[in-house]
């Protein structure tokens, strides 16, 4: 059992060792099996929360406000229109407020620096439910998801295609590391994780016995490959115009029946969602119309097989949040 976590912020993995992450997910593991057997766990009556988002989200929202609900907590949603940080108010004044007034904060929006800055100010625990550099509470729903399917995580291979710079491929390279599962990031040469970030994450992953492995060539990436995970091409937040510099450069990364051949025969396929898979949603139609492609950073047929654990993915969102808050808020 590692040292209590009451009072800390959750801002990105690098902060926790491998035994609190551990310890995060055995609780997320209780408190599944508490929701899935409806029984109350109000653990948390007469506490509140904020919802501090300047980006939107269905994930994300959804997660933090049934968890805090079940927790029996109050919780307020703040979406861009709500607040004034950053405009009439600086950020360090509105921390001190939202501290005075609630238990926890919740922030989802832009750089990582931002989230860093509530959690020095606030004195009240903070988590971090997206920046531009780190995404930690998708990587816990990630790993239970994996260690459901495998009945473990340390060694397995996991492999993410696409765009190896952004929140979630920096993350996974870091809980990877802290875990022990082997790491790859498979993609572009020029769009490869920080070179900062992956020393310091391939001297964790030597501690922890596994590896990091930067490549662009999908063969080799995804060969017995356990676990293979990829992302939508253009990130919220960033610009439309980047799509058809984004297609061209990423489609012989999209996460086909060719990669998932490639990789082992039990192998399962994750996504943090949302994803073009279809033309059900008017980007997807939009980038149709524009440049004929009817799928994009994964294939109808993957999306949509038993290989794919998406949707279990993104139902323990809501449960290994939970655990962050309790832990944090006991």
């Amino acid at each position: 059992m590692p040292r209590s976590l009451s009072g800390r912020n959750f801002l990105k993995l690098l902060d926790f060792t491998t035994e609190e992450i551990q310890y995060l997910l055995e609780l997320a593991k209780d408190f599944k099996r508490l929701k899935r057997t409806n029984t109350p766990h109000k653990y948390l009556t007469g506490k509140n929360i904020v919802l501090l988002f300047e980006k939107t989200s269905t994930r994300t929202r959804c997660s933090f406000e049934v968890a805090g609900n079940d927790l029996g907590m109050g919780v307020t949603y703040l979406d861009p229109a709500s607040s004034q940080m950053g405009n009439k108010e600086s950020l360090e004044d509105t921390a001190k407020v939202l501290g005075r007034m609630f238990d926890g904060i919740e922030y989802r929006g832009f750089d990582q620096d931002i989230v860093e800055d509530l959690g020095r100010y606030a004195g009240i625990p903070v988590w971090n439910g997206l920046t531009t550099e780190f995404h930690p509470t998708q990587m816990l729903a990630d790993v239970l998801t994996i260690e459901e399917n495998f009945g473990r995580y340390k060694g397995l291979k996991m492999v993410f295609m696409g765009d190896a710079r952004n929140n979630v491929a920096n993350s996974l390279m870091v809980v990877s590391a802290k875990l022990g599962i082997n790491f790859v990031a498979c993609g572009p040469k020029d769009n490869m994780p920080d070179a900062k970030l992956v020393a310091t994450c391939r001297k964790i992953a030597k501690e922890n016995g596994c590896t990091i492995t930067l490549t662009d060539d999908v063969k080799k990436g995804t060969k017995n490959a356990d676990v293979i995970y990829t992302d939508i091409w253009v990130s919220m937040g960033e610009p439309a115009e980047l799509w058809e510099k984004r297609i061209k450069l990423l489609s012989p990364y999209q996460v086909n029946d060719a990669v998932m051949a490639n990789a082992n025969p039990e192998a399962i396929f994750l996504h943090c969602l949302p994803s073009f898979h279809d033309l059900e949603t008017s980007v997807g139609r939009e980038i149709y119309e524009k440049f004929g492609l009817k799928e994009m950073e994964v294939t109808d047929k993957v999306f949509r097989s038993p290989q794919s654990k998406v949707f279990d993915e993104a139902e323990n969102r809501m449960h290994t949040i939970k655990a962050v808050m309790y832990a944090t808020l006991k």
